[in-house]
């Protein structure tokens, strides 16, 4: 059993996250536990990784090289997009999610669950920036721990955001020549 003193500093430091909750919240409910809970988790996430890169003893680079992290930024984006906006990926969401409808070709607007305390997962999946940091950190281990599988990974991934880019050119170059000819 804890002593005295072990009590009141638990309770003071309840008393603490309470107060910093409802002034920072202005009134609205804000989901602050489970932020922290993520950025928690993150850090373990993130420490886990540089552990295994450590005990693997693979070296640090003494700067990231110009084209790795241009790969790394393209093939983030879209499986970053792919993870929390793609149709094929919403059965990954949805117990954490609600759909809302389609939000763009092949995307959806979903919302996340206020219930069960799942909100902030459902916040993190439904947000490609959100989800964009924990791609980020996972490529950039995987380069460190397994260099030519991600680097082959991170490629095919790109490749899907240029074909992305040109089927999205193309349905807007269609649209605007069949425009043109109802014009004419």
């Amino acid at each position: 059993m804890g002593t005295a003193t072990e009590h009141r500093l638990a309770r003071g430091l309840h008393g603490f996250l309470r107060r910093t909750k409802r002034d920072y919240s202005a009134g609205q409910e804000r989901p602050l536990e489970g932020y922290l809970t993520a950025v928690v988790g993150f850090g373990v996430y993130t420490s886990a990784w540089a552990t295994a890169v450590r005990l693997l003893g693979r070296p640090l680079p003494e700067r990231p090289a110009p084209w790795d992290v241009a790969l790394t930024s393209v093939a983030a984006f879209r499986l970053s997009r792919l993870l929390s906006k793609a149709s094929v990926t919403s059965p990954l969401r949805a117990p954490f999610t609600r759909y809302v409808g389609p939000q763009g070709p092949a995307e959806l607007h979903e919302e996340a669950r206020s219930d069960n305390g799942t909100d902030t997962v459902g916040e993190l999946l439904t947000c490609p920036f959100c989800m964009s940091v924990w791609v980020v950190s996972t490529l950039t281990a995987g380069q460190l721990i397994w260099p030519r599988a991600t680097r082959t990974a991170m490629g095919a991934v790109a490749a899907l955001a240029g074909a992305d880019a040109l089927q999205l050119s193309y349905a807007a170059l269609v649209a605007k020549a069949e425009g043109h000819s109802e014009d004419e």
